[in-house]
């Protein structure tokens, strides 16, 4: 049986297009700016639908375009840097303004979590919801989990609710000496409550970013955080102001 020569085959039409298409988005729009819909754009290269369609797909996939419900096709905004090095140690909401806090609430953490933290199968801990913005839009949802005996000073405060209980929870284990912190990066699909918090589709890639934080010689919390693959780029430490031509 012969081999094909790579240089032999040709380039299929929607790549050639996605090129086109991706000189096209320097050069004649602007970030967030709404494209003509599929048929003007197929006249306008003098390509079918199906070509058109399959090019924009490979530009969303590269995080070059974006597709919102109710809006249209956009211009993505550059890519957000997520550190997963762990050369730089601090608790969450010190120094990350691009983070919300949304709600807190005490319940029973996932299985996989509860060994983490080594806590019971029906142990409360806090868990801490946020959500991270860039450009106006959400592009990672977090949920951090807190063991009680993390946070002993909680219960002296005022139980405050919603975003002003994340925050209290926040500043409460900030008072812990922070030994270090892991993490690990997995891909995966938006479950539906990720999915509508990162206004996605169920199923769409998404990365998983744990982090376990350690003090005291144990698992002092363990943060869940979900973003989203077509928006964010993993960086390591100094590389984080590293950006790549498209």
């Amino acid at each position: 049986m012969g081999t094909t020569q790579l240089a032999s085959v040709p380039e299929p039409k929607y790549q050639h297009l996605k090129t086109v298409i991706g000189e096209a988005l320097d050069s004649d729009f602007a970030v967030g700016e709404i494209l003509p819909n599929e048929r003007e754009l197929a006249a306008r290269f003098g390509v079918a639908r199906a070509t058109l369609r399959q090019a924009l797909e490979q530009l969303e996939l590269e995080g070059r375009l974006q597709r919102r419900r109710g809006v249209g096709t956009t211009v993505a905004p550059p890519r957000v840097g997520v550190d997963v090095s762990t050369t730089q140690h601090a608790w969450p909401g010190v120094g990350d303004e691009a983070w919300q806090s949304l709600d807190s609430a005490a319940d029973v953490a996932p299985a996989a979590v509860a060994r983490v933290l080594e806590s019971g199968a029906e142990e409360r801990v806090h868990i801490v919801r946020r959500i991270r913005v860039s450009q106006g839009q959400p592009v990672a949802a977090e949920l951090l989990y807190v063991p009680a005996g993390s946070v002993p000073g909680l219960s002296a405060i005022d139980a405050p609710a919603g975003a002003a209980r994340a925050r209290a929870v926040l500043r409460e284990l900030q008072h812990l000496a922070l030994d270090g912190q892991d993490r690990s990066v997995e891909l995966g699909s938006a479950r539906a409550d990720d999915a509508k918090e990162l206004d996605r589709l169920p199923g769409a890639p998404v990365l998983v970013v744990t982090t376990r934080y350690l003090s005291g010689g144990r698992t002092a919390a363990v943060s869940v955080a979900t973003y989203r693959a077509d928006t964010c780029r993993l960086t390591f430490g100094d590389s984080v102001d590293l950006v790549m031509a498209s």
